[in-house]
């Protein structure tokens, strides 16, 4: 019963129960199937079964006696001698031994409930740095899909005609045209015919076309180091992505192990997570870890239970008490008178005895030091609750230092991710126009990439610390979670 009891009250933990591939589930299974959980909770079923054990009497001392010939009385033979004893501990020590291990079993259980709770926060650790891994690995594939078809753009201006290249250069030529034909000339007028002009005098290549050589001829080596630019920058996010599949297959791994399953099996994480939400209370987190963290309540039992074992010290020093019984089996004898056998009225009859012993505590330094140590252990146990106390407190500031400084970056990451989302489509209309270089787009789409995998570490990391705020305060699950 105790075991049905403890379980539930582990996997009720949660805030909704027997959902299927969510968190909560998870948390569940870890909580049922971990071994150091079920190492943990067997521990306190032990402890458990010491109490009976320490609150019970010594058993009674029975002693068997016979004569090999009997011994001969004034009313008959002895032929055996039994005796049985029970001793008594002074008032109070029975008690006193119960208590402590009753102590011993509520810190047994403390560290039970310890360990699930670095089992849980395991769990929301190693579950957030999978929705991490995954939403990087989602923005850098979009990242990389986003390149190729800047590539494909890249490569069309490369191969087409210059004159088509931009929607500036057309109308200037059609402007320079009209001005050719103001001027009396026709098409023709400027062709060569046979190295001959119209006019008579030679045509020659004009200044003008070598200019306009030498411009397509940089023009489309400029293209092409674009293209290469975004090749190179695919190189780089195609191995970005594969270090992330590497590492995501590697969590998925340390997830599963975490349930005790086929590392194999599969996971499903959310495509989005949000802040966790909770009250900013330091006061009543303190107040909450005083009197509620495990490590914390496991001192506070091992006091109580070196009070009891110095209060059963003191009380072993009185004396114990016995009581018994003897009973001597008597065989008849005949007696001699004038020749004639008589029977006395006592003759052959068996003799029971009541008996009472007690132990005298003479050897008083033993009793005294017993004492002197429960003393000792339970200032020892002050003080590591006072160092356990302050060092719950500090993290307690410090997880909160972090959920505050992940909260200003996740609000300063999305703007910048806003600004610069904006600023890409804009340098895209431009670069389309000829009015933006390709270089302009690539370092705003890599700024792009950079803020939104920050903003995904920055959720991350904070609801990472909400999870260590919970476990610090033992109220895991009240907190509000989008998981």
């Amino acid at each position: 019963m105790t075991r049905v009891i403890i379980l539930c009250l582990s996997a009720l933990s949660c805030p909704v129960f027997g959902q299927i591939d969510s968190l909560t589930h998870y948390l569940v299974t870890a909580g049922k199937n971990h071994p150091a959980v079920r190492s943990a909770f067997y521990a306190y079923e032990a402890a458990l079964q010491r109490v009976p054990q320490m609150g019970a009497l010594d058993d009674p001392q029975l002693e068997l006696g016979f004569f090999l010939q009997p011994m001969s009385l004034v009313d008959g033979r002895q032929m055996a001698d039994f005796r049985l004893m029970q001793m008594f501990p002074w008032f109070g020590v029975r008690k006193a031994a119960r208590t402590e291990a009753e102590h011993m079993a509520k810190m047994a259980f403390e560290q039970f409930r310890e360990t699930r709770d670095n089992l849980y926060l395991e769990i929301y650790t190693r579950w957030y740095a999978l929705y991490r891994l995954q939403r990087q690995l989602f923005f850098s594939r979009n990242s990389r899909e986003w390149l190729r078809q800047m590539e494909t753009l890249a490569l069309q201006r490369y191969i087409a005609p210059p004159s088509f290249k931009t929607a500036e250069e057309r109308p200037a030529r059609t402007a320079e045209n009209r001005n050719n034909t103001a001027d009396g000339t026709t098409g023709m007028a400027g062709m060569n015919m046979g190295g001959m002009s119209v006019n008579g005098a030679s045509a020659s290549p004009s200044g003008n076309d070598g200019a306009m050589s030498a411009m397509n001829m940089g023009s489309s080596t400029s293209d092409m180091a674009e293209v290469l630019s975004l090749q190179l920058e695919a190189e780089e996010l195609d191995n970005s992505i594969e270090s992330l599949e590497a590492e995501l297959s590697a969590e998925k791994v340390r997830f599963n192990l975490l349930l005790n399953r086929s590392a194999e099996s599969r996971i499903v994480i959310p495509d989005t997570l949000e802040q966790t939400v909770f009250a900013d209370d330091m006061d009543g987190w303190i107040q909450a870890v005083m009197q509620q963290n495990p490590m914390l309540k496991m001192v506070e039992e091992e006091k109580l239970s070196y009070e009891a074992k110095t209060e059963m010290a003191r009380k072993m020093g009185y004396p114990m008490f016995g009581i018994g019984l003897e009973y001597m089996l008597i065989g008849k004898t005949r007696e001699q008178t004038g020749g004639m056998n008589t029977m006395n009225n006592m003759n052959g009859k068996d003799m029971v005895m009541p008996m009472v012993s007690i132990g005298i505590p003479v050897y008083r330094n033993k009793y005294r030091a017993a004492q002197r140590e429960g003393l000792l252990l339970q200032q020892e146990a002050e003080a590591k609750y006072t160092d356990i106390s302050n060092l719950l407190q500090s993290e307690l500031y410090r997880y909160k230092r972090q959920t505050d400084d992940a909260a200003r970056k996740i609000a300063l990451y999305r703007k910048q991710v806003s600004l610069t989302r904006t600023t890409c489509e804009l340098l895209v209309r431009a670069f389309a126009s000829g009015k933006a270089t390709l270089a302009d787009i690539i370092r705003t789409q890599r700024r792009l990439l950079d803020y939104r995998l920050k903003e995904t570490e920055a959720v991350a990391a904070y609801n990472t610390a909400a999870a260590n705020i919970r476990k610090l305060t033992s109220n895991q699950y009240h907190f509000e979670n989008n998981e």
